[in-house]
């Protein structure tokens, strides 16, 4: 069987698309369609069902990318490999969002650019988007906060994140003893500092301890956590972050936490890879290390 057929068949699968597989492997949009069928014809089975919008695999074609993407993989690491030997030197390509990828999860990989590794990172907030990138090889090693669905990509749970009610003391001195007493409707008289107009962390904190979602909207909508951190200690308004990040503006008294509820919200990060490739050196390494940091975390 062709190697490049295969190739192509892999790039397709995890694409879930002829044209965005052309793309990724450089080629034309009939190319990759001649490919495949001819890998179909050879192995008298069809391997993707066309749709209006892309391609669903077989349970053919889930079974081969099962057994050869693997394969594939790890024959790229070691042309990869032969290329990086010359200068001792291997890349792990991270994608992950932005501020958990920053304050966490860099950090803790850089001991390892000691050892001959060298650091690629892309910033995604949206997952989806992060797992289409990896599936379609463009990434080693994903941090997401959803676990992905299907067996081309392997999950581990990495490490769990409490979010916390903030906002700065001139607020939660207004309100006084009134939030205990009447908590969510006083709440939601403040401004709110997010990071989407849906206001994501918000609903998510409101859903667990009101059960029920927000009657407010953004004023302050900006898309990094560090810049809402920074905005709500300048008093405008409430903001739910994780504690990791607001932790030392806590300790430093630039903002204060609105409420205690007895089972704080939490979110969960994800370690993902493409299934087969922990074989590979330099990501089992990462995977490794991130897992021993995130203990402390």
């Amino acid at each position: 069987m062709d190697l490049a057929l295969l190739r192509t068949f892999v790039t397709v699968h995890r694409a879930g698309s002829f044209t965005r597989a052309a793309a990724l492997l450089g080629l034309s949009q009939p190319a990759v369609t001649g490919q495949i069928r001819t890998l179909e014809r050879q192995l008298g089975r069809p391997l993707f069902l066309r749709q209006a919008r892309g391609v669903t695999p077989t349970t053919i074609g889930d079974e081969l990318a099962h057994r050869a993407a693997p394969h594939l993989d790890a024959l790229v690491e070691i042309a990869e490999t032969g290329l990086d030997e010359a200068s001792g030197v291997r890349t792990l390509h991270l994608a992950g969002p932005p501020e958990f990828t920053s304050l966490r999860a860099l950090p803790a990989l850089t001991p390892l650019t000691a050892e001959g590794l060298a650091l690629r990172t892309s910033f995604f907030t949206n997952t989806e988007e992060t797992l289409e990138g990896l599936a379609a090889g463009h990434h080693d090693l994903a941090i997401t906060t959803a676990r992905p669905r299907g067996g081309l990509l392997t999950a581990t749970p990495l490490c769990d994140e409490e979010h916390v009610l903030i906002a700065a003391p001139r607020w939660a001195a207004r309100l006084g003893h009134t939030v205990l007493r009447e908590g969510q409707v006083v709440l939601e008289q403040l401004p709110v500092v997010e990071v989407h107009e849906s206001l994501p962390l918000v609903s998510r904190y409101w859903a667990a301890v009101f059960d029920s979602r927000p009657a407010t909207a953004g004023t302050v909508i900006v898309p990094d956590l560090r810049a809402v951190l920074e905005c709500a200690a300048a008093g405008a308004g409430l903001a739910v972050l994780p504690r990791y990040l607001c932790e030392a503006a806590l300790e430093r008294g630039e903002v204060v936490a609105l409420l205690d509820p007895p089972v704080p919200p939490l979110r969960t990060y994800f370690l993902v890879v493409r299934t087969g490739t922990l074989a590979l050196t330099p990501i089992a390494r990462a995977h490794e290390w991130l897992l021993r940091a995130a203990v402390g975390w």
